[in-house]
């Protein structure tokens, strides 16, 4: 085959294999600027894709840590105290008693708040303490009063059940 090559390549006039050659030179440095911009284009990207891993990476890392403490951290039990007689202490414990109109167990497990005119910004605050006790919020009815800030409320707790 070498032997083929090198006959065919000395039978061509001078001219011939000046611009055989000055072509194949041609199509070689062309090859290599292709495929060099295509290396470049391809190592931007990745790049690009190493950033935002490395940043997934980091969320990950982080929220791995969080995951551990929260592991390891006691687990909350819901307190076993008559729900009706939780929640009018937490409303004693937030100041809230004066404001408590109604207090109504429906079942062991299921409470109606009426409040008449409580601070709104104080009755959130109750609300998230009631949580941290496993009582939530299951449906409730806010009515803004003249005075601003206070709200008159309606609502319903219930102990959230272990799952």
């Amino acid at each position: 085959m070498k032997a083929r090559l090198l006959r065919l390549w000395a039978s061509r006039s001078p001219l011939e294999r000046t611009i055989v050659a000055t072509l194949a030179i041609v199509l070689a440095i062309t090859l290599y600027a292709v495929f060099v911009k295509s290396a470049e284009r391809a190592r931007a990207q990745l790049h690009a894709s190493v950033t935002t891993l490395r940043t997934q990476a980091s969320h990950l890392e982080q929220q791995a840590v969080e995951i551990g403490r929260l592991r390891a951290a006691p687990a909350v039990s819901a307190s076993q105290t008559d729900l009706r007689t939780l929640v009018q202490a937490q409303a004693g414990d937030a100041g809230l008693a004066r404001a408590l109109v109604r207090l109504d167990a429906v079942d062991a497990d299921q409470v109606v708040v009426v409040f008449g005119a409580v601070p709104f910004a104080d009755w959130l605050n109750w609300i998230a303490g009631l949580a941290a006790q496993q009582v939530r919020l299951d449906s409730c009815r806010i009515e803004a009063l003249s005075t601003p800030g206070l709200v008159s409320i309606t609502a319903t707790l219930v102990r959230a059940k272990p799952q």
